[in-house]
């Protein structure tokens, strides 16, 4: 037997083994020698295993589909960032022959919530890429090579695109139109179930709040491509029978510009829950400024909203019934020349969901038709 209770027996044997002694003393010093590299292993590979543990590392939630050549379309991208820093941020690359840097060259960088999720746009690739950066870092804009950890570069992480979309979609209007399925904090919390959105056989698009296992759930589609500069044209039947609750909007959206409000602007219809307020405005974000809202009632019967956006300039206005010419009859008309966002990566959106409000909820299940769709630039 080895003893190895105290320092000063393990020395005695291990000088033993310097000499000639007995085969037992050889075997107790070689016994010795071997438990002592046994300690240094392990002790180096709880070192390695700490340092590894403490290690940033990125995670992907949701994973656009593959298409290699998918410039002109756009999905949305999550995951998690596991033990992220203070001041630490993402940079997103989407391949496409090269790695090209996303959402957009002006914003190159996503943020790490408090909650450890990331969520951006991005445009298609085959690959979808994340690295999480220091905040001095200053990415590329293409890459032959993704970078290595080191440095101001803490993790990297890549995935190859999902073989179908992550999500539904639906064509409507001559475009693709991707069918939320994931909740949303607007107008409270609101889960979104992906059936209540389709096209019915004449092709008018549906949306509807439904109640789902006890629960009342929303719709939201919104544009697979982010069209920019020009007018969007909306034709909706009559929504005179929407609860106060339950509000309808037809709006941009771009995750990509959080500092500039989202690139939002909205048509929303909807009483908030109050029926003596008007119930329909037009409003740019964000809407605490009084002069980014205007309010207006929009009358029973099939309406056409619309807006109109140009450099510095957006004009919304809704007429009576499926027509937009001169000689529709004007419910309503706006226009925004202070705040206007500038193209990004934004969509198009419409969206049915109940606002909450304290103290009430929703009776009824209610629905929505939009007839048609246009973009003209």
């Amino acid at each position: 037997m080895v003893e190895i209770s105290t320092t000063g027996g393990v020395r005695k044997r291990m000088s033993l083994t310097a000499g000639a002694g007995n085969a037992t003393d050889r075997r107790s010093g070689w016994y010795s020698l071997q438990f002592a590299g046994l300690v240094c292993v392990a002790f180096l590979t709880a070192c390695h295993s700490s340092k590894a543990d403490f290690a940033p590392s990125i995670e992907f939630t949701r994973i656009p589909q593959a298409d290699p050549g998918g410039r002109e379309k756009n999905d949305i991208i999550e995951g998690v960032v596991k033990r992220a820093g203070a001041g630490q941020r993402l940079v997103l690359y989407a391949r496409s022959g090269r790695w090209w840097v996303q959402p957009l060259v002006s914003h190159p960088f996503t943020d790490v919530r408090n909650n450890s999720k990331w969520t951006n746009a991005t445009h298609l690739g085959s690959e979808y890429a994340a690295i999480l950066v220091r905040r001095d870092y200053r990415p590329a804009v293409a890459l032959d090579a993704l970078p290595q950890v080191g440095g101001d570069v803490l993790a990297v992480a890549a995935v190859a695109g999902q073989k179908r979309p992550p999500s539904a979609t639906l064509s409507f209007g001559g475009y693709e139109w991707r069918v939320r399925d994931a909740p949303s904090s607007r107008g409270g919390f609101n889960r979104y179930d992906p059936s209540n959105a389709w096209i019915d056989g004449n092709g008018a698009m549906h949306l509807r709040i439904a109640r789902v296992s006890g629960d009342w759930t929303s719709a939201e589609v919104s544009l697979t491509r982010s069209l920019g500069y020009g007018t969007y044209t909306f034709v909706v039947r009559d929504i005179s029978h929407l609860e106060s609750l339950a509000v309808f909007g037809m709006f941009t959206w771009d995750y990509a510009s959080g500092d500039v409000a989202n690139r939002e602007m909205d048509i929303e219809i909807s009483h908030w829950g109050d029926p003596r307020i008007s119930n329909a405005s037009y409003l740019i974000q964000p809407y605490f400024v009084a002069t980014n809202t205007a309010h207006f009632t929009a009358p029973p019967g099939t309406l056409t909203h619309s807006f109109r956006w140009e450099q510095g300039r957006a004009s919304f206005r809704t007429v009576r019934g499926p027509a937009s010419g001169s000689s529709a009859r004007v419910v309503a008309q706006h226009v925004f020349t202070h705040g206007v966002p500038s193209p990004g990566i934004e969509s198009v959106r419409m969206n049915l969901y109940q606002f909450h409000r304290p103290g009430a909820t929703m009776q009824r299940g209610t629905e929505v038709v939009i007839e048609k769709f246009e973009y003209l630039p």
